[in-house]
């Protein structure tokens, strides 16, 4: 009863200040990772970087111009083979890079030309498969270095608890190592399993324009085969 009277008596006395919650957020996290969690980072940097330029390749390379081989067609027909060199040139894409040399094995054996844009072929498919490799490491590495994370966190957790000679162990000795166990595999699975969905989309995409560049070997060898 007495302290409801101060109360009302006192009413400019400030409530007790309570402190606020700790709140959780993605780079919080990341600091209780350690260096491992640098390293993750530079990884998927790499990742988004070549998934991103092997993607502005992969489109410009399926292009397609409807036009081209009616037009290359046209040339061999009359004649005009550095028109049709000349108009590989321009265009600039691995299809007109086959087709270009194949039209300077003309006169040639079947044979000769058919090993001549298969040769160019392969080329082209190597340039658009760089990078790839770097792809697959990282999605099979990230979740390793995430397990190595987890490894050396649990370490240090068991370290500090054997420090504790009175055999005493409180919680906050035990959170530091078993944050870092957690954050590094969380890290290390999201690297992983980005850099692993991105490297299939990229893989697809490279068939998808494989089987563009047969079909147009394919066609390019018909029209040298087609009576004129």
């Amino acid at each position: 009863m007495n302290l409801m009277l101060i109360l009302q008596a006192s009413p400019n006395l400030a409530p007790i200040a309570t402190a606020a919650p700790a709140e959780m957020n993605l780079w919080e996290m990341a600091k209780y990772g350690g260096p491992i969690m640098i390293v993750l980072a530079v990884m998927f940097a790499f990742a988004v970087y070549y998934f991103i330029e092997r993607l502005i390749t992969l489109k410009q390379a399926s292009k397609e111009d409807n036009s081209f081989m009616n037009r290359i067609k046209d040339y061999i027909y009359e004649g005009k083979i550095d028109a049709a060199i000349k108009l590989c040139r321009t265009t600039n894409t691995p299809t007109s890079r086959m087709v270009e040399k194949g039209i300077s094995r003309l006169g040639r054996p079947m044979s000769d030309v058919l090993v001549a844009i298969e040769n160019v072929g392969n080329m082209e498919i190597a340039n658009l498969e760089k990078g790839l490799v770097i792809m697959a490491s990282i999605s099979g590495g990230a979740p390793m270095l995430g397990f190595l994370g987890t490894v050396t966190g649990m370490l240090m957790t068991f370290f500090n608890m054997t420090q504790k000679s009175s055999g005493t162990v409180q919680l906050g000795d035990l959170s530091v190592g078993m944050y870092q166990a957690m954050v590094t595999t969380v890290g290390g699975l999201i690297v992983g399993i980005l850099a692993y969905f991105a490297y299939n989309y990229l893989v697809s995409r490279v068939d998808s324009v494989v089987r563009i560049l047969e079909a147009k070997t394919m066609e390019f060898l018909d029209m040298l085969n087609e009576p004129a």
